[in-house]
């Protein structure tokens, strides 16, 4: 049984996971404490979050504003630069770590705190997507525990309730299908950064809304799934379902088929992360089903949306492929968003990537992050700077 109050060292702080985590705090601050936080450039909602949580150290990434909440806050620990986050989960001593940050930038993270051995609640998908297998060898290994915030992720925890794997017939995992799912393949090369912004069920932070977008963010999940559930690509499934209603599903093999339904609110899944395996109440919505009144399940279809299978490919392929598909994904979706890049370009550079890498054993934190910067490099070189 865990001790109250859990102490949480929040990274990604003023983001739309961590404003949520915070809300999720407020709700049990006798069960929950804040240790410390991490923002990127917000430094003007993370002081309103030290001075509310008072954590005992934070991280900023400009070294500047660094010493200006330095002199502020001279209390507390403040990190900043590129080491800076792995030294806050090195010396912040906490029982959970909320891992909440966008891209890449989160892997290093989450392997140090599992070498550091605490439990990890993970939101950054990008580091199994990057790391998995190192991430698992470290978890084989006895180092730390990982348990999924995602809301796909948590929903296929709760229907295998300590389930054998060799039970499981399919997991299916459901996606939107984003605002897009209807539209015709011709119309993706005038789609504005401000459409696809607009996600019809969820209220997300930019570069994971575009990923919905593309369908990108599902073949992320299904790499994770693999990750933290060992199972085979063969066994993992996408349906489009537009009401986001139901979050996953479990096929055992005897025919059984478990679902987990809930209104689309983060809220829940990250709570339960930090609950777990306690689940705690949440006033607010419930979910009623004749409100709603259908539920629609379709077929992804690849073609129109080709980042999901180009996921799926590097899943399957594995090594350091699914690194460079994520690396190449956030150096295209930036560009998108600067309007350097149309929407249907997002694939074609994610192809491009995939196709001229040479794919190596993703065997050590070095390797995986060398495969990240040659990606990044390799895109601006050969396709952004020709623009």
């Amino acid at each position: 049984m865990a001790h109250f109050p859990q102490k949480i060292l929040l990274l990604g702080s003023t983001g739309s996971i961590g404003t949520s985590a915070l809300n999720c705090i407020r709700r049990y601050r006798e069960r929950f404490s804040v240790t410390g936080l991490a923002a990127g450039r917000n430094h003007k909602l993370l002081q309103k979050q030290i001075c509310e949580f008072r954590p005992e150290a934070v991280y900023i990434a400009d070294p500047l504003e660094a010493e200006r909440l330095q002199n502020e806050f001279d209390r507390i620990r403040v990190y900043s630069g590129s080491e800076g986050l792995v030294e806050l989960v090195k010396q912040t001593k906490c029982d959970i770590v909320l891992n909440a940050l966008v891209g890449a930038i989160g892997f290093r993270p989450t392997v140090t705190a599992l070498q550091c051995n605490r439990r990890v609640a993970l939101a950054n998908k990008e580091s199994l997507v990057m790391g998995g297998d190192y991430i698992c060898q470290l978890l084989s290994g006895g180092k730390g525990k990982l348990l999924p915030v995602d809301s796909e992720h948590s929903a296929i925890l709760q229907c295998l309730n300590g389930a054998e794997s060799s039970t499981v017939e399919s997991i299916i995992l459901t996606a939107s299908g984003g605002p897009f799912r209807n539209l015709e393949k011709e119309k993706f090369s005038s789609i504005t950064p401000e459409q696809a912004l607009t996600h019809p069920t969820w209220a997300m932070g930019k570069k994971i809304t575009i990923d919905s977008a593309t369908l990108m963010n599902k073949g992320f999940e299904v790499i994770e799934a693999h990750h933290l559930f060992s199972l085979p690509y063969s066994k993992l499934k996408v349906w489009i379902h537009p009401q986001s209603i139901i979050h996953s599903m479990v096929e055992f093999h005897d025919g059984a088929v478990l679902a987990q339904l809930g209104v689309p609110d983060m809220e829940l899944p990250i709570q339960y992360a930090l609950s777990f395996p306690q689940r705690f109440s949440i006033k607010g919505k419930r979910l009623s089903l004749p409100e709603i009144g259908r539920l629609d399940f379709s077929e992804p279809d690849l073609d129109r949306f080709p980042c999901l299978r180009l996921c799926l490919e590097a899943g399957q392929m594995g090594g350091t492929a699914p690194a460079v598909v994520n690396a190449s994904n956030e150096v295209a979706v930036q560009a998108f968003l600067e309007g350097k890049i149309k929407f249907n370009e997002i694939a074609e550079i994610v192809a491009f990537a995939l196709r001229t890498h040479k794919n190596t054993p993703a065997d050590s934190v070095e390797i995986i992050e060398e495969t990240d910067r040659l990606t990044r490099g390799n895109i601006f070189k050969n396709i952004l700077t020709k623009r």
